[in-house]
């Protein structure tokens, strides 16, 4: 059977999010981070589709590491999430690799995977949850983070729900921006009412282990404005 690729693939972009100093919050209440719309990462899903996408996602950086925000709407169901299989569960799973190296099939020590799960964590299973797992074939595994070195905060909304999370530098194998600013990126939003929102590639191709299927995160600095481009 052949397979079709979509067009927004036929386009290697890359994503400048910009600097943020003031992340993540460290107040117990409020939001964990609050990202501009300069920092939304447009996944062109209306090349492919009329409809609108359901699923947002915002990132932006600092010396400390990187900050996220997802926003899901269009939800009439409560999200679904399995604490063992935390790739099959509603929420964002992220790919970076801080050395930006696509020219490899298989993954490096560089190479992460993360889920950033509304639920399923807790005794009862109705907590955030952050799980970082293995990727498949790769030739090196990153070093893994814990669950508590990473802040996450989920803030149910009208017809939804956002995550707010920070991925600490220690927990990025590499992280290093002066030297490396330019990063391997990929992302997927799964939802078991909505469907899947990927970043680019065809979900017949095995992004999920391949870095040369994946785009590039450009770690702009204070001065610049962000923007994806060719």
């Amino acid at each position: 059977m052949s397979l079709i690729l979509p067009p927004r693939f036929l386009f290697r972009l890359a994503y400048r999010i910009p600097w943020i100093a003031e992340m993540p919050n460290t107040d117990d209440e409020g939001p964990l981070l609050e990202l501009p719309a300069s920092a939304r990462i447009d996944a062109f899903t209306t090349m492919e589709s009329p409809e609108k996408p359901f699923a947002e996602l915002r990132l932006a950086w600092n010396e400390s590491g990187l900050g996220l925000q997802l926003e899901v709407r269009g939800k009439n169901q409560e999200p679904f999430a399995d604490p063992d299989r935390p790739r099959q569960s509603d929420g964002l799973h992220l790919w970076l690799d801080t050395r930006d190296a696509r020219a490899n099939h298989r993954a490096s020590r560089f190479c992460h995977q993360f889920h950033f799960l509304p639920t399923g964590g807790g005794p009862e299973r109705d907590e955030p949850m952050f799980v970082q797992s293995k990727i498949p074939r790769a030739m090196q595994d990153a070093p893994m983070v814990l669950a508590h070195e990473v802040p996450l905060r989920v803030e149910r909304i009208r017809s939804g729900y956002r995550i707010e999370a920070f991925l600490p530098g220690s927990a990025l194998h590499g992280f290093d921006p002066e030297q490396h600013s330019r990063w391997g990126f990929f992302y997927a939003v799964t939802d078991h009412e909505l469907g899947e929102q990927l970043l680019s590639a065809a979900r017949e191709l095995p992004y999920w282990e391949d870095p040369s299927l994946w785009q590039v995160l450009e770690l702009a600095q204070p001065s610049t404005q962000p923007q994806a481009k060719e």
